[in-house]
């Protein structure tokens, strides 16, 4: 219950993607980083074991959906 409170100021933060990618790249053991808990993290890890810089690999991810956002226009509604 107190991770899910954690969880829940991490989602409204301006840095949660660089948070998180800090911890992962740092193996942080202890608590909620960038929105995810430890263990959120290590079963990430154990699912990526090749990825070398998580802070790189997020902020390719983020360039590329924010690019992919600008390139779909909202659909105009006729009523």
């Amino acid at each position: 219950a107190a991770q899910n409170r954690v969880k829940a100021i991490c989602l409204g933060c301006t840095v949660r993607t660089e948070c998180l990618a800090d911890a992962l790249d740092n193996n942080v053991e202890f608590g909620v980083w960038g929105g995810m808990t430890e263990r959120e993290r290590r079963a990430l890890l154990r699912r990526r074991p090749h990825v070398t810089s998580w802070r790189r690999l997020l902020e390719t991810a983020q360039s590329e959906f924010e690019r992919q956002s600008l390139l779909i226009e909202p659909v105009a509604r006729v009523s």
